[in-house]
């Protein structure tokens, strides 16, 4: 067994990992990264951000193809298979890959492709397809192993029309009609994406609205335009059976109904990736999610060995999982270390949403005295040109001070646009207020034009 000295060990090579071991690197450490996969990127990369967010503009682009009045001198509205759309954006991944591997090479990181296990508190062993075994040695550890799709005992996720948000990636034909249980984030991303292709979606919401985190006007606008292409969404019900047969599948609600469907997609939760670490052999225990307790710095019980990304739960998302892993390395290398938070979310539905800071219901709730700022697209001249009309931007001020307290965006570059104004939210003082739009100059026209647009709407409101 080939035995390997480094100062630090980064399992895992999302973005969490990435970043925690670029950052080491670069401040002259030794550094191996180890991965699962036989290639790099993560779960990120192959199951989640990347493909399903090139999944979903090769069906905007259908839509707007099929939708825009200017196409029909070119020919009929086309239909396109799940599977043709599917193989066009494999491309961006290979993209991926390639340019995170240069990342490993140019900073001369060590790439270990295996299984990861811990022996002791300072000893890894990697086993590799071929049951080849190296260890690995290390002074610090970083822990960014992701999550998997959870899925449970009694669903049976190897009949050919059952997938979870993995497997729907290697689905190989279109059908007509999709049962999708789970509306969150991911839930609702996959129901527009097959709503875009023409599929009939019913989307299964345990809850009583959909995204509850979200500000209620924007997720009331999200039920809307879902059920606008053809989504049914079934609020406050859960599962009783989930049967597939050779022509679909079969769903019984814990309500009495039953529903039938080409196919299934479970998008309910997730798992920290830990099963396989050999926690045990260093005093870890991983939470009921196979998630891992962390402190304020990323440390976990064992304070050599720190934890990044899903595999600590919440929020869940690569651009904090990015951050995190910066930090963390941060922390050992007695850099200035950050807490990751305030984090925007980034909702990839057709239209997009995106959100920074307090929403509607938080400030109601702690009676802050705040006023609404918004701007409707279809009054802006650059979505008047690109037809990309629905949507909004709303900034919630306070009436007093005129301090930003959230941008709440739904529409086309919605994930754009908003850190036009979470950028002016972390400035001190009166940087940060509703003025600093009306006083600055934007391109014309634009969408980030909406700020100054929204900022004379929300002054005219204050008496």
């Amino acid at each position: 067994m080939a035995v390997h000295n480094f100062d630090v060990v980064v399992i895992g090579s999302g973005p969490a990992g990435e970043s925690a071991a670029i950052n080491a690197a670069k401040h002259g450490k030794r550094v191996a990264i180890v991965e699962k996969q036989q290639a790099v990127g993560g779960n990120c990369t192959h199951w989640g951000t990347i493909p399903s967010k090139a999944l979903r503009h090769q069906v905007k682009q259908i839509m707007q193809f099929n939708t825009n009045r200017m196409f029909r001198d070119i020919g009929e509205p086309r239909w396109f298979s799940f599977p043709r759309v599917l193989e066009r954006s494999k491309v961006t991944i290979d993209q991926q890959v390639e340019m995170r591997t240069q990342f490993y090479s140019r900073n001369r990181i060590n790439l270990f492709f295996g299984v990861a296990r811990f022996r002791d508190e300072h000893t890894l062993t990697v086993r590799d397809n071929q049951d080849g075994v190296e260890e690995l040695c290390a002074q610090q550890f970083v822990i960014a192993t992701g999550s998997r799709p959870y899925r449970p005992a009694d669903i049976n996720f190897r009949h050919p029309r059952i997938y979870c948000s993995d497997t729907i990636l290697g689905l190989s034909h279109t059908p007509r009609t999709l049962i999708i249980f789970g509306a969150g984030v991911i839930g609702s991303e996959y129901a527009s994406i097959f709503s875009g292709l023409g599929v009939k979606v019913d989307l299964i919401d345990m809850r009583e609205r959909l995204l509850s985190f979200l500000d209620d006007e924007i997720s009331d606008a999200l039920s809307y335009h879902l059920r606008q292409n053809g989504v049914l969404v079934r609020h406050n019900e859960d599962y009783e059976s989930i049967e597939g047969d050779e022509s679909g599948v079969i769903v019984k609600l814990k309500s009495g109904k039953r529903l039938r469907a080409d196919a299934f997609l479970w998008a309910n939760g997730r798992t920290g990736n830990t099963d396989e670490l050999g926690l045990e052999n260093i005093g870890l225990e991983p939470n009921g999610r196979g998630q891992l307790q962390v402190d304020e710095h990323y440390r976990t019980m064992v304070p050599h060995i720190y934890a990044v990304g899903d595999v600590i739960g919440w929020p869940s998302l690569a651009s904090a999982a990015y951050d995190q892993g910066r930090s963390a390395s941060d922390d050992f290398l007695e850099e200035d270390f950050r807490f990751v938070e305030d984090i925007p979310t980034g909702i990839y539905t057709i239209p997009e949403i995106s959100s920074v800071g307090k929403n509607e219901r938080e400030l109601t709730e702690a009676k802050v005295p705040y006023e609404i700022a918004q701007a409707f697209f279809k009054d802006t001249a650059r979505a008047q040109i690109t037809g990309d009309t629905v949507g909004m931007l709303k900034i919630l001020f306070h009436r007093e001070t005129l301090e930003i307290l959230g941008i709440h965006c739904f529409g086309d570059q919605a994930s754009e646009i908003v850190h036009i104004g979470q950028a002016i939210m972390q400035q001190k003082g009166e940087a940060n207020t509703l003025k600093y739009f009306i006083n600055t100059t934007f391109n014309y026209p634009t969408m980030a034009e909406a700020y100054r647009v929204a900022a004379q709407n929300g002054l005219n409101r204050i008496f």
